[in-house]
């Protein structure tokens, strides 16, 4: 029996933050987006989201699957985050039509958000992203209105003016966040800020041409931001 303090004995024992550097020394150091990439491309070569064992038989995959656990968490989190199911690969369609559902349930057109807080049940924004090239191309499929550039603007500014008509004055981005809260089909605030193609302060930016089609319509917007009567027709 090998007694404790001797040579033999203290090359059995194990110093557990030498063995996690020595690991980390021996393996290469991947990517979360390196091992995802990997997923994908295995699932593409099967047709279906692998399992362990299909991962480690398949001949092009450099990553180990212990790999891909020790990133991760487990293997149906690193599957998830790389926009697979369990199982296998949705069909074109059939992810179309999970939108479909969705936006029913929803009353409007989904978004990355939505997607996300329902990602054990619906398939991930970057798999449509993946398969359609964007989440806003896979809806355009799927029949729902997305507006591009400046369509989203001229969107943007008319809840703008609707939302000012309703606070008395000009939005803030607080008023805006705000206001989404009560009604997700609004664009985010910062959605907003990043349509609006100014150097500095885009949200006043903003604010100016929200002022600027409340004029059109007879309201006067006073220095502060507040709103006066509605002008009388001329």
């Amino acid at each position: 029996m090998t007694e404790k303090g001797t040579p033999r004995a203290r090359r059995l024992q194990i110093d557990e933050r030498e063995l996690a550097a020595f690991r980390a020394g021996l393996r290469r150091r991947y990517t979360d987006d390196e091992i995802l990439d990997e997923l994908r491309r295995a699932a593409a070569r099967l047709g279906r989201s692998p399992t362990m064992r299909e991962f480690a038989a398949d001949p092009e995959a450099s990553v180990h699957p212990q790999t891909v656990i020790e990133h991760f968490g487990t293997w149906n989190a690193a599957k998830r985050a790389a926009g697979l199911f369990p199982r296998r690969f949705l069909t074109r369609e059939e992810l179309l039509e999970q939108l479909r559902r969705l936006g029913e349930e929803l009353g409007r057109a989904p978004t990355a958000r939505d997607l996300a807080a329902r990602r054990r049940t619906v398939p991930s924004a970057s798999l449509y992203a993946h398969t359609f090239g964007s989440l806003a191309e896979a809806l355009r499929e799927a029949g729902f209105e997305v507006l591009r550039g400046e369509e989203r603007l001229e969107r943007a500014i008319e809840q703008g003016v609707a939302l000012a008509r309703e606070l008395g004055r000009l939005p803030k981005m607080a008023d805006w966040a705000a206001a989404r809260r009560r009604d997700p089909s609004l664009l985010s605030e910062w959605q907003v800020y990043r349509l609006v193609d100014a150097p500095r302060g885009a949200w006043t930016a903003f604010q100016y041409l929200v002022r600027e089609a409340l004029r059109e319509e007879g309201v006067e917007v006073r220095r502060d931001g507040s709103l006066a009567e509605a002008l009388p027709d001329r």
